[in-house]
Order: structure tokens, then C-alpha cells, then sequence
């Protein structure tokens, strides 16, 4: 069998029933307080906490609802990620329709080192409190906050240390080290991208927002733009520290505490304990980064489906491979947007990549070129380096604006979108290979097309490795995520969100349009399954309600993971929205 033929066997094996795991999913519910109650700890005893870990507890409270000049200061920042990130009561999202708002935790230990994040979990555990989690604070589904609840807040834990030969721990005498890169739990991948890539030369395969945590990403699996050359984040982590709810702090890797590592690269680390460091490989740096932006616009329906089932032709052909990534968006207008980057090639080899689908365009009257093509590369060096997009581009991304900030932070534009939005709707789905195929590309334009008239549709190509080298893949195949993520060539994303929604901030939901976005992305997304026989997704952007979980997110990897979530976690003291045992 030849490599597709290989992964579609395997991926057989992620349809097998579950139903006997199901019904055993859950552990004992354990039984919290909350102020007020019983139990709730006294005074004297927040006291001694706060002693113990170095007077870093306090009450969190939301920057909108505080004294005039701070409110002031939050509404004139509500944009900025890095100041929303650097308030322990706020979220990146601010909530989801039907589901959750961003609330603050009751008490907040900003931790500096694992032993403040020990005290913390052993206070919870004793005390019988919800206990959260919260480093980059991106959560979609609200995992990084809780109301009544006992904050563990990694922010200032954000050292990174450079590693020429990196060896784990426990490793057989003689092991050979590997370029690696140790990075805090409260590190974002600026921090990762700065040290890495713009100072040492070298890439580390991370997530494509520098504001998003870089553990949290790591453990949700991970994506970033250039994954379909590097397999996902979670691929590339060679060791962690986490403190599990026992109190302990390990050290996991391949040789000590195996299954609890393995479920770390995917299961969502926040299932299992509370991750304080992690180490990931580091790869060679290839001598360009670039981008290619283009979009187009049809006259009618039926020009419409053969310039979505010639994308997918073309894509196919000439651009399912490691040298690309990110994004096709079809929308509600008949266009096609193209927000593309790529790695190891040149700014002419792009070109000439592209102009097949130039020609074809030009063939064709039907099509109108909205945004010409526009390809541009610079040295890899200088893709996360902000003082070279101060000098050179800097319509390409947003600054943190408070004074006295850290010359590192930046983000790209068009991600700042995202800050403090209130989701309506959210859904994904793996897009398997087959429908790349001559015989079932026309109904997937066609799939494609109905979808996109409810709202627009965007393919993440990069969130998908059919088409990576073989050793991305199977680094990959030895983490948590679903199999389904080695055959499928993109997740299709379909979202809508309104204006930022905190408590205190002047953004009210308008729940009559939140309703009608939430439908909208629905229909989008039932449109799409037409031609999906099962729709396993990603497990740190998908719906809020996903259906099936377990078998959508994990599929055959689950009963490992809920092996482990018993062994470690067995009364289920760490509890997060679809986590494995909850």
C-alpha cells in the first residue's frame, strides 16, 4: 500500500465503537465549595497561603469595574492582547453565546515558580476548591476561567533557555542531546519566536497568534503556520514539568512517566495537572518566510463551484506540501481569499508556483481579480523580529501601545480581530484527502459553495498534514490528537463573533444576533458534512457543544487517555469543558 493507502487503514480503526468507554468516561464527581458555603476556607488560612507562596494571592478584580482612571486606561486598551493578558480577571474571548462569560476567579495566585503552583494545588485539594488554570488565557471554551474559583496564574513564568544538546531526564547513558528550546508556562510564542528564531537562527514549530499561550497550545496539540512542514507543536515536545493532584512536581518524558507525557502532546494539559515548563525540538531555519495574498471573484453560481473545485485542483497539485500554509476563504459573495505563507522556497519560486492559477484565471471572463496577486519574502530571521516590521511594514501588525512595553511585542493585524470577541458560533472539521480526489472534488466545491452562502468557509491548510514529510508525521502519529489530523489536507473553520462583552465594559449582546450567527454557522457547517462521513476536529477550535466529543477529538487515543486521567487525576480534581474524564 502507498502512503495514503496506509493512512486511510488506520484511520479505519478510529470508527470502531466506543460505547463501552462512553459509558465509563466520567470519574467521580468531586464535590467543591464555593464563598459562602461550608468549608470555604477562612481568612487566616487564605493568610497562610498567601504567606507561603510569597504574598502573590489576591482577589481579582475586572479592570472595567475598578476606579475611573483604570477603567479608563481597559477601554482604551480593550484591543491590546498583551495588556488583556496581563489581567488576571480578564480572558482573551469574552465569552460564547449560550455557553460561558468571562468572570473572574475568586482568589488568584500569581505564581513565580513551581513552588508557588504546588501550594496552590495543594491548598485546592485540601480545601476541596475549583481549581483553574490560566497562562496565554485563549481559551474559546472558557477553560482558563471560573467564577468562585482558585486561579493558578502562570503569566510571570515566562524564562526561556536556549539548549544546543538537549538531553531528558532519565534518557539511557550515552543519549544523543538536541537542539531544544525550555520555555515557562506563562511564555507566549513572541517570547518563543524572539529567543529562537530573530536571536538564535534557528524555528520552533509554534502557533501562528504570538499572544496565544505557548502551553497551551503545545497541549491542545497545536498548530501553526508552518506545520505542515514540522507536524504539530505537540510533535516537537520533548519533556515537561507539571504538577500533578497529588502535589508532586514530575518531570515526564519518553523515559519517566510516559503515558502521562504522551497525554500531554494533545489531551489538553489541563486535564492532568498543571504544566510549569516545557521543552520542545528546535529545527533548522530556512533562508526565506513569505506570504501570498490574493482574492478573487466570481459572476455567477456555476463559475462560482469550478473556481472552488479548481482551488482545491490547484491546491492539490501544487501546493499540498511542506512548503505552505495557512489559508483559502470562500465567502458569502462569490470570492475566494487567499492569505497564504511559506517556508523554503523564494519569492520567485513562489511566483512561479502560482502562476498556473493566474493563467487560468485569465482564461476564464467569468472571474474578477479583486486583490491582485501579491507575493513578498523576507529572511526567515526576521518573520517575529518587531523591530525590522517597526522599520519596514508596519501596516502588517499591531503594537502593544502601553508605555514602557516590551519592544518584542507585536502581533499580526489581522489576528487582533479576535481580541476580547464574544463568540456567537464555532465549528471545524478535518477535511480528509479523499476529497482532493477527481471523483469527489466537485461535490466537495459543491459542499464548499452551500456552505459558504450561510457563512464564509476558510480551509486552514497548515492545520491539516496530508502532504507533510514523513517524519512530521509520524512524530505526530506518537501524540494524543486524533489520527484523522495525518490524513486530513485542511480544517475547515466556520465562525462568528461580536464585539467584546466584559462585564463593566459597555458591550452589551445583542442575543437576537447572536442567535442568528449561531445558526448561520450551524447551517455552514451541516451544508459541509454532506460530504463528510465523519467530522473528527480539533479540540482548541471547534463548537462549544461539540457532539461526540471524546470520539471527535481524540478518537481511538481516548481510552489511553482516560487510562491516564484515572492513574494521575483519579478524583477528578482538575475539570475542564470536554476534558478527558469530565
Amino acid at each position: 500500500m502507498d502512503r495514503r493507502d496506509c493512512l486511510k487503514a488506520g484511520l479505519g480503526l478510529s470508527l470502531l465503537p466506543l460505547s463501552n468507554v462512553m459509558a465509563s468516561n466520567a470519574l467521580p464527581v468531586r464535590a467543591t465549595v464555593r464563598p459562602g458555603d461550608v468549608g470555604w476556607p477562612a481568612q487566616a488560612q487564605w493568610d497562610a497561603l498567601s504567606e507561603q507562596v510569597g504574598g502573590q494571592l489576591s482577589t481579582p478584580v475586572s479592570p472595567f469595574l475598578a476606579d475611573e482612571a483604570t477603567r479608563t486606561e481597559a477601554l482604551a486598551q480593550i484591543k491590546n492582547p498583551f495588556y488583556i493578558g496581563d489581567q488576571p480577571a480578564l480572558t482573551q474571548t469574552s465569552g460564547y453565546h449560550g455557553a460561558w462569560l468571562s468572570q473572574p476567579s475568586a482568589r488568584v495566585v500569581a505564581a513565580r515558580n513551581s513552588a508557588d503552583v504546588v501550594a496552590a494545588v495543594n491548598f485546592a485539594r485540601e480545601h476541596r476548591l475549583r481549581l483553574v488554570v490560566k497562562g496565554g488565557g485563549h481559551s474559546y471554551h472558557g477553560t482558563s476561567c471560573a467564577p468562585d474559583s482558585l486561579l493558578i496564574w502562570t503569566r510571570a513564568m515566562k524564562q526561556v533557555d536556549l539548549h544546543d544538546a538537549f538531553v531528558p531526564a532519565g534518557a539511557p547513558s550515552g543519549a544523543t542531546g538536541q537542539p531544544a528550546v525550555s520555555l515557562g508556562a506563562g511564555a507566549m510564542w513572541i517570547h518563543a519566536y524572539d529567543a529562537v528564531t530573530t536571536r538564535a537562527g534557528r524555528y520552533v514549530q509554534g502557533g501562528g497568534c504570538t499572544t496565544v499561550g505557548v502551553t497551551g497550545l503545545v497541549t491542545g496539540g497545536g498548530f501553526g503556520s508552518f506545520s505542515k512542514a514540522h507536524g504539530t507543536a505537540a510533535a516537537s515536545l520533548l519533556e515537561a514539568e507539571v504538577v500533578t493532584a497529588d502535589g508532586k512536581l514530575r518531570v515526564v518524558n519518553a523515559h519517566q512517566d510516559a503515558d502521562l507525557f504522551w497525554a500531554l502532546k494533545g489531551g489538553c494539559g489541563g486535564s492532568f495537572g498543571v504544566v510549569t515548563r516545557i521543552t520542545l525540538r528546535t529545527h533548522a531555519l530556512p533562508d526565506f518566510f513569505g506570504g501570498v495574498g490574493l482574492k478573487v471573484q466570481a459572476a455567477d453560481e456555476a463559475s462560482w463551484q469550478a473556481l472552488v473545485a479548481h482551488s482545491l485542483r490547484f491546491y492539490r497539485d501544487a501546493l499540498c506540501n511542506p512548503h505552505w500554509g495557512e489559508q483559502l476563504r470562500f465567502d458569502d459573495e462569490r470570492c475566494l481569499q487567499v492569505s497564504m505563507v511559506f517556508q523554503g522556497i523564494n519569492e520567485r519560486e513562489a511566483k512561479e508556483a502560482w502562476a498556473p492559477f493566474i493563467a487560468w484565471l485569465g482564461e476564464h471572463p467569468a472571474y474578477s481579480i479583486v486583490e491582485p496577486l501579491q507575493v513578498s519574502a523576507l529572511p526567515a530571521e526576521h518573520m517575529w523580529d518587531a523591530a525590522f516590521f517597526r522599520k519596514y511594514a508596519p501596516e502588517f501588525i499591531a503594537r502593544d501601545t502601553r508605555p514602557g512595553s516590551p519592544p518584542i511585542h507585536m502581533l499580526w493585524k489581522g489576528d487582533q480581530g479576535q481580541v476580547g470577541w464574544y463568540l456567537h458560533g464555532y465549528a471545524s472539521a478535518w477535511m480528509p484527502s479523499k476529497l482532493l480526489d477527481d471523483a469527489q472534488r466537485d461535490a466537495a466545491a459543491k459542499a464548499i459553495c452551500t456552505a459558504a452562502a450561510h457563512m464564509p468557509v476558510e480551509l486552514h491548510c497548515n492545520k491539516g498534514l496530508f502532504g507533510a514529510p514523513k517524519e512530521a508525521l509520524e512524530a505526530t502519529r506518537n501524540t494524543a490528537m486524533h489520527p484523522a489530523v495525518l490524513d486530513a489536507f485542511a480544517l475547515a473553520l466556520i465562525g462568528n463573533a461580536g464585539d467584546p462583552a466584559y462585564a463593566g465594559s459597555g458591550g452589551v449582546v445583542n442575543e437576537k444576533k447572536a442567535e442568528r450567527g449561531a445558526k448561520r454557522v450551524q447551517a455552514s457547517y451541516d451544508a459541509l458534512r454532506a460530504v463528510l462521513t465523519t467530522a473528527p476536529t480539533y479540540v482548541s477550535e471547534c463548537d462549544f457543544f461539540q457532539r461526540d466529543w471524546q470520539q471527535a477529538f481524540w478518537g481511538p487515543n481516548y481510552p489511553k487517555l482516560l487510562a491516564a486521567k484515572r492513574k494521575y487525576d483519579p478524583d477528578g480534581m482538575f475539570v475542564i469543558h470536554h476534558g478527558v474524564g469530565t
